[in-house]
């Protein structure tokens, strides 16, 4: 079995695949890649048996076969060559030989044979949807999913597809998120959740491809192929709680208000704020915000006022800064609209411009109970 491919090429590939690759394994194999060789066709595969990856990648040869090659070595000495051909042989000694301009190196590698098979998904539903979208649902909804193991449905993103559009959710009790798209659609309805690792995988590579990602799914597994990627991975078990019963429909008290001016105060007066709570109160009367937070322990205090557009009853709720700050940072709209019905009941937050058509962002946040 011997190859020829451009080691650039070959790192750029490799250094996407090796997110998959866990820092321990359970099973040595997986720290390696997977070289599945097919004439023309190099296709390489990495996995932690939840999630697998692979990607083909065009080459010269005109060999078959297949060797697991440490992942760890071959990305380092990768990282150190210029731009060239490289020729791997596999020899007979259970080593395969680096060639470059400069030397050769040669690493041990394992039989293809032990590596994990991937599944296969017997009749899928597919969806495809543009790749842009998809990292733009992603990169909303992750940060709010949970890191709880005791309730794993909440530590994913919720993906529900419908002839109507296509709705992406994520939760940890305390801030929920939800995105959603009227202008792609799927064929039929279906549901599933999606584990935090693929999708962080996934949110790194499809923003800089302009692909359509097809998804296929069954109840266990989804895979989602775009350009020369495959990314398969298996689903969280379980039903994900019915976050619209939580999204309240009735908020009278409603505020609009500069975002980043909004964003920058709430990060300084959060500073104040006590440590283990980090809560900071909004006080909202007529036209005028104030954004405040004390720290009775050490004496620490802070309070600016901020001029906004408010219709609604005058009133005070207290938030935890961290949760407001990561929703404020994840949008990117100039004006956002804060709306709110009691202190003890939860805030919605939205942008108010820069969304697309059809197009819908809503986060919401849990207040915290002010020590008056």
């Amino acid at each position: 079995m011997k190859f020829i491919v451009s080691s650039s090429y070959l790192l750029k590939q490799l250094q996407v695949l090796g997110n998959v690759i866990n820092s321990s394994n359970t099973l040595p194999i997986l720290d390696n890649f997977l070289f599945d060789l097919d004439h023309n066709v190099l296709t390489v595969s990495a996995s932690d048996l939840e999630t697998t990856m692979s990607a083909t990648l065009g080459i010269d040869s005109e060999s078959k076969g297949s060797v697991a090659v440490p992942a760890k070595l071959l990305l380092e000495i990768l990282k150190t060559f210029p731009e060239q051909p490289l020729t791997f042989t596999v020899e007979e000694n259970s080593t395969i030989e680096i060639s470059s301009n400069s030397g050769k190196y040669a690493l041990a590698y394992a039989p293809g044979a032990e590596f994990p098979k991937s599944v296969n998904l017997d009749d899928p539903s597919v969806t495809l949807v543009p790749a842009d979208v998809l990292a733009t649902a992603i990169s909303k909804t992750i940060f709010a999913a949970g890191n709880d193991d005791l309730r794993p449905v909440m530590s994913g993103v919720f993906f529900q597809f419908s002839p109507q559009g296509l709705t992406f959710v994520a939760t940890d009790a305390h801030k929920l998120v939800k995105y959603a798209r009227t202008d792609v659609t799927a064929s039929q309805v279906a549901d599933f959740i999606m584990p935090k690792k693929p999708l962080n995988i996934l949110k790194n590579i499809l923003g800089t491809s302009d692909a359509e990602v097809k998804i296929e799914y069954n109840d266990s597994n989804a895979t989602f192929s775009f350009d020369n990627y495959v990314l398969m991975c298996r689903l969280i078990d379980g039903k994900y709680p019915n976050y619209e019963a939580v999204i309240p429909k009735e908020n009278p008290n409603k505020l609009m208000i500069d975002r980043s001016q909004f964003l920058s105060s709430v990060r300084r007066v959060a500073i104040f704020s006590n440590k283990t709570t980090h809560q900071i109160r909004l006080k909202i009367a007529g036209a005028e915000l104030n954004v405040s937070a004390e720290d009775i322990d050490y004496s620490n205090k802070a309070e600016e006022r901020l001029t906004c557009d408010y219709q609604g009853d005058d009133m005070q709720i207290g938030y935890n800064s961290r949760f407001l700050t990561e929703m404020l940072t994840n949008l990117q709209s100039d004006m956002i609209m804060l709306e709110m019905s009691l202190p003890n009941r939860a805030g919605i937050l939205t942008p108010v411009d820069g969304l697309e058509e059809g197009e819908t962002v809503t986060m919401l946040v849990m207040p915290v109970m002010l020590n008056s």
